[in-house]
């Protein structure tokens, strides 16, 4: 059930409606702000990972032992300075 309200609205929403009606849609296009925008994105998206792999060249991740009992971690670095 319509109420006077959403009435109200679609009849003001009508020229909006006929205006869709109108466009071609071959010959809608992104234009030059779209392009932008994605191009924005894609340095963005290249700086970010060109940082990543910086970061990530850092990281020194040697994986010892794994022990269930208590001071598990002393013992795993323990081992890592027997090994240097």
């Amino acid at each position: 059930m319509m109420t006077a309200t959403s009435t109200l609205a679609l009849t003001h929403a009508s020229p909006v409606f006929e205006l869709a009606k109108e466009v071609d849609n071959n010959k809608v296009t992104p234009g030059v702000l779209g392009f932008i925008v994605f191009a924005v994105i894609g340095v963005a998206v290249w700086f970010l990972m060109k940082s990543m792999n910086r970061h990530m060249k850092k990281v020194d991740f040697d994986e010892g032992p794994i022990d269930a009992g208590q001071g598990g971690v002393e013992r795993g670095r323990a081992a890592q300075q027997s090994s240097n």
